[in-house]
């Protein structure tokens, strides 16, 4: 007997989409129902993207020192949390941090700066990093993520050899004037559009258990299918000391996981990324959620530290998975390749056993 899970990726796999309704089905699911709904998820994610794993790496390049009053971080305007706090770094200290993401597994390198947007000087110092970067790793995939976007910013870092731009909407409109009050949901939504407008691949994400209700987080997942969001980090909020969610425990490791597989039933064929928080909320749970999601950051993120890079390379080799562009994907895809016959294969026709008069092959 199917679960109704099952049934509803057999419906995604046939091209129906789920639905609100489904979404939040999923978010209510009961706990005895946790590995039906996994199982269900992972053969969307199994159909999308196999046995890989996208590994991506953060460099921060300005820490702190933000004007904006966002409250769940830890950079934020009236902000008290004892975090590192620096201004840009150099062109060379950029490309050292990014070149230990790269010799530790990741393909993408995630190039952040704080505060509410670049200036024009901005954009340049991230196009010389970004030029410097791939003279010296030309395979790197590169995502800026430097805040609201100004007219012809998103050309000139496409021009640079950028891939991608990452702006999360964080969470519903609904709930957007919560949680900040310096910007608008609308400015997040027009920088998104100024990337993918640009030839940039969006990327954009949310936050959850900043007291949205599960209404909230469905409406923020739809938002971001209609946004087309090539990636979509999921992070779980990270309650620092010193900002307005200080002591903000709203999530467990089993709700992160339906909030993971919600996302993959959504949006069964973007990059689900595990995010911030990952480490803190889901906990044990980590591996089981690899089998939903399907990328994740190596190491630290840009105020917290995650844990060590090797165990996060070690729990994706435990459950079975394997880095996309390492040495054993391309090794798993020789062999694959090896085993099919070259061009078109037509199954022999069984011309024995049953109907003829020839004994069966037994």
């Amino acid at each position: 007997m199917t679960s109704p899970f099952d049934q509803l990726a057999s419906s995604v796999l046939d091209g129906k989409p789920a639905t609100e309704d489904d979404a939040l089905a999923v978010l209510r699911a009961h706990d005895d129902e946790l590995m039906d709904l996994v199982a269900a998820a992972s053969r969307l994610r199994r159909a999308h993207f196999g046995n890989t794993v996208k590994v991506n790496y953060l460099v921060n390049l300005k820490s702190g020192l933000c004007p904006e009053n966002c409250n769940y971080c830890s950079q934020a305007l009236g902000s008290t949390a004892d975090i590192l706090k620096y201004k840009w770094l150099q062109t060379d200290e950029a490309l050292a941090q990014a070149a230990a993401g790269l010799k530790g597994g990741a393909t993408r390198v995630c190039m952040v700066s704080s505060g509410r947007g670049p200036t024009n000087k901005d954009i340049d110092r991230v196009t010389d990093m970004v030029g410097a970067i791939k003279s010296e790793h030309p395979e790197v995939e590169v995502c800026a993520c430097l805040g609201l976007l100004k007219d012809g910013q998103a050309e000139k870092l496409r021009e640079a050899g950028v891939d991608a731009y990452n702006h999360n909407i964080n969470t519903a409109e609904s709930h957007h004037d919560q949680i900040v009050q310096t910007h608008t949901y609308a400015d997040r939504v027009d920088t998104v559009g100024k990337a993918k407008a640009a030839g940039l691949s969006p990327c954009s994400g949310l936050i959850a258990g900043l007291g949205e209700t599960d209404e909230q987080l469905v409406e923020a997942l739809f938002a971001l299918k209609e946004l087309d969001s090539d990636s979509i980090p999921i992070n779980f909020l990270m309650p620092f000391d010193g900002t307005p969610y200080e002591n903000t425990w709203e999530l467990s490791p089993i709700r992160c996981l339906k909030i993971l597989a919600m996302a993959r039933f959504v949006c069964p064929d973007k990059e689900i990324r595990i995010a911030g928080g990952r480490e803190m909320h889901l906990r044990t749970l980590q591996g089981l959620a690899l089998q939903v999601a399907n990328s994740i950051f190596l190491g630290d993120y840009l105020t917290s530290e995650g844990q060590a890079a090797e165990a996060d390379l070690e729990l994706i080799r435990d459950h079975g998975f394997v880095v996309l562009g390492s040495e054993e994907h391309t090794a798993q895809q020789a062999s694959d390749a090896a085993a099919r016959p070259a061009g078109s294969v037509d199954p022999a026709k069984r011309k024995r056993g049953a109907g003829t008069e020839l004994a069966p092959n037994a």
